[in-house]
């Protein structure tokens, strides 16, 4: 998604092609086209990426389904619904994705679902340095990646920086997940934020792997951000990123609190009302909290890195359980937040259980905007 009205379609090819995309609203019919960029890069001696083009395409009609072609090509048309300019909206929540068996499972279930938007915090493709795994990654995904708008954040195994031989880390994730961060005036692909439905859903989708210090670029964008934000007109405000900030489980334990603690009180302040993270192998629901306590002001914490990652489950918990953790799991799924209206969203996690979906855990939220307790002073 690029602003309000566009979409940003990327693709490769092994041969030079036109970095064009048609489009249109029936089916081989397409009446408009834009022209876009193409580039590619190298990684150390061993490999070169094929040619990578992309083009943004708009203005789009909310709720429309455009069906589009990629450089001219006739063999391969794709199609894709814009999200609705209105709520409801649904999002899908996946989190350190692979390319396993168990991610062939998780996709297969959101396939069979009808949703809007997808969001994953980082580690995407576990190429893990061997860049071929970036390509067979993004064939794995493209039935879905080609039909819905994939928001995503970096993940640790994204950054595939080698010292002397490869000292510039995310040089893949950023050539070929080039995210609408101009858009939200943030200086780095690596954070930034967008509006859904209509600016009603607010979505900060912040960089665990960038400088997040005090007075850093991204605490500074950060603030300004949230500081336009008008809760009136904005009823939902959501967080995205990789390494959790609450965590009982015995992987990864304090690696999100650096973050945390500088930039926790201005999520609290803007009133963020979920944090969705990646990194542990597993799932875990928090309830509002803030500073390590309950707080009805605070975000709902979700961990969500349960995509299918080669790397397995994460399957050994703290006890006992903190009573601000309200639900703790180790099994592959994925999430769903349906923002039914201004006021009320519905989360649900959907388990892998024997390669079938299983609703493991669900919950009403309400928005800070409508608690009157939460009220931002002016």
């Amino acid at each position: 998604m690029v602003g309000p009205d566009r979409m940003r379609v990327t693709w490769i090819t092994e041969d030079d092609a036109q970095a064009t995309v048609d489009y249109g609203t029936e089916t081989e019919n397409y009446g408009m086209s834009s022209v876009g960029s193409t580039s590619s890069y190298s990684y150390t001696m061993l490999y070169k990426s094929g040619n990578i083009h992309e083009a943004v395409i708009g203005p789009l009609v909310p709720g429309t389904v455009y069906y589009y072609r990629c450089s001219g090509n006739p063999s391969r048309e794709f199609f894709f619904k814009t999200p609705p300019a209105k709520l409801p909206i649904k999002f899908v929540v996946i989190g350190d994705l692979g390319q396993t068996g168990w991610t062939n499972s998780t996709l297969t279930h959101i396939s069979n679902t009808r949703y809007d938007v997808l969001l994953l915090p980082g580690d995407l493709s576990y190429a893990d340095f061997y860049q071929p795994r970036w390509d067979s990654f993004a064939r794995l995904i493209e039935p879905l990646a080609s039909s819905h708008p994939w928001m995503v954040t970096q993940g640790n195994h994204d950054i595939e920086s080698i010292p002397f031989l490869q000292p510039k880390p995310f040089k893949s994730y950023n050539a070929r997940w080039h995210m609408p961060f101009e858009q939200s005036a943030s200086p780095s692909n690596l954070f930034y934020s967008f509006d859904a439905a209509g600016g009603q859903v607010h979505v900060l989708m912040l960089g665990s792997y960038a400088d997040f210090e005090v007075g850093s670029e991204q605490y500074r964008w950060l603030k300004a951000d949230l500081a336009k934000v008008d809760r009136e007109r904005t009823a939902w405000v959501i967080g995205v990123l990789h390494a959790p900030w609450y965590n009982t489980n015995e992987a990864h334990q304090g690696e999100g609190e650096g973050m945390r603690k500088a930039m926790e009180e201005v999520i609290y302040d803007g009133r963020v009302d979920v944090v969705f993270a990646g990194h542990v192998h597993a799932y875990e629901r928090f309830t509002r909290v803030f500073n390590n306590k309950e707080d009805e002001c605070g975000p709902i914490h979700i961990t969500i890195g349960d995509g299918g990652n080669r790397e397995g489950l994460a399957s050994d918990y703290m006890n006992p359980q903190p009573s601000i953790s309200l639900f703790r799991q180790a099994s592959f799924g994925h999430g769903q937040l349906d923002v039914v209206n201004s006021t009320h969203a519905l989360w649900t996690w959907h388990r892998n259980d024997d390669d079938e979906p299983v609703v493991a855990d669900s919950v009403w939220i309400t928005s800070l905007a409508a608690n009157s307790a939460c009220k931002k002073q002016k």
